[in-house]
């Protein structure tokens, strides 16, 4: 089995930044893909930030673009979200997932592979 921690999560004001963390325990495969979801109150939960291959390829949400960062240090099995330039629309409960979709990390995906409980990201004006 594998489980995923988040930490990193709090409150900060606009123009703020966090990082969020993502520990890997378990039967971890290193090519795992892996990326970054969010969900706010009364919406749906949305693919933020997706890396494949240990960062051979990456996909961002428009929303984010410019602003994040996703990268993963295999060593550690961890995986990392920056997150700069924070807004309030980026309050959300952040979760982190490997292995989704069909195995294929698609950003659209809502399940398979292995989910962490999330992590709160406050952000206020």
């Amino acid at each position: 089995q594998v489980q995923l921690v988040e930490s990193g999560g709090g409150s900060v004001q606009a123009g703020g930044s966090l990082r969020l963390s993502c520990a890997a325990f378990g039967h971890i495969y290193s090519g795992y893909c892996m990326g970054w979801f969010r969900q706010a109150p009364g919406k749906e939960r949305e693919g933020v930030a997706v890396i494949w291959s240990h960062g051979v390829s990456t996909y961002y949400a428009d929303s984010v673009k410019g602003r994040f960062t996703i990268s993963q240090d295999s060593a550690k099995n961890t995986l990392y979200l920056q997150m700069n330039s924070l807004k309030p629309e980026d309050t959300a409960v952040y979760y982190c997932a490997a292995d989704f979709g069909s195995g294929d990390c698609s950003p659209t995906a809502s399940g398979g592979g292995y989910w962490g409980q999330g992590t709160q990201v406050t952000v206020s004006s």
